[in-house]
């Protein structure tokens, strides 16, 4: 696990001198990162592989527009799209049918989903988030799971080996995931690992996988891939959504749902 969490942390790294420098050269990053050139090429041919970069001789230049920005606070995104969330949310609450367990992602946007939830409707709710916590702690119709861990301040939500834990012997009728960035190619991804490792184990606990992002989610690439597009049933999203996704989405075989 620590071998996992340093190559993740060294190749975030990289990211941020790409994004400062356009380039870097596998030497000097060697002498800084105190590993092999062998293990640097390894971690440029990942980002290359992911479109973060394309490999030169003896480095790799950023590929320009490939890469989403950095991350957000979450008092930034909890602002963008708010209308948006808003409209999503409620569309993706409406999908629920009583009785039923769902888990539903860190997020703003699912957060907007558990404010929708039907307050007469009986339901099993398994969370991460804080926000989604403090919102269904007061509803007696829901039965509120929630998976502890390792608090990351950055978005109030729960990741690591207990929070993965937690999820083992789980199991629910539907998963509503968040994205930082979903490509019609290369799928539904994150800029944070450990959000991306615990979001694949949840996508596995659910019967089906319903995700909700805004249209500004789309054509955006983080680091870290969760999932493929036709790994989920449906998609609600806001208008903004282009015709071309859609048609792309459609093929796969993914329903979407504009609210």
């Amino acid at each position: 696990m620590i071998v996992r969490r340093d190559t993740s942390s060294r190749r975030e790294r990289i990211v941020a001198m790409l994004r400062e420098q356009n380039s870097v050269q596998i030497h000097s990053l060697a002498s800084m990162f105190g590993v092999s050139t062998q293990t640097l090429r390894k971690d440029l041919n990942f980002l290359d592989a992911k479109g973060v970069c394309t490999r030169s001789p003896g480095g790799a230049l950023l590929r320009l527009g490939a890469l989403s920005p950095a991350e957000e606070t979450i008092d930034v995104r909890r602002k963008r799209y708010a209308d948006e969330k808003q409209r999503i949310g409620r569309a993706a609450a409406a999908l629920i049918e009583p009785g039923e367990s769902v888990l539903l992602d860190s997020g703003t946007t699912t957060l907007q989903v558990a404010r929708h939830l039907n307050a007469a409707h009986p339901l099993v709710v398994v969370t991460n988030d804080v926000g989604i916590m403090n919102e269904l702690a007061a509803r007696e119709s829901v039965q509120l799971v929630f998976l502890g861990g390792t608090l990351r301040r950055k978005n109030l939500s729960f990741y690591g080996t207990q929070t993965e834990r937690a999820l083992e012997g789980l199991h629910v009728d539907k998963l509503f995931l968040a994205a930082d960035g979903f490509h019609a190619e290369r799928g539904i991804t994150t800029h944070y690992e450990p959000e991306a490792l615990l979001n694949r184990l949840m996508c596995r606990a659910a019967s089906e996988i319903i995700a909700v992002a805004d249209s500004s989610k789309f054509g955006r690439i983080c680091l870290h891939q969760i999932l493929e597009p036709r790994a989920i049933s449906r998609l609600v999203t806001d208008a903004g959504i282009s015709a071309e996704v859609r048609a792309e989405l459609a093929r796969a075989g993914v329903g979407v749902i504009i609210a």
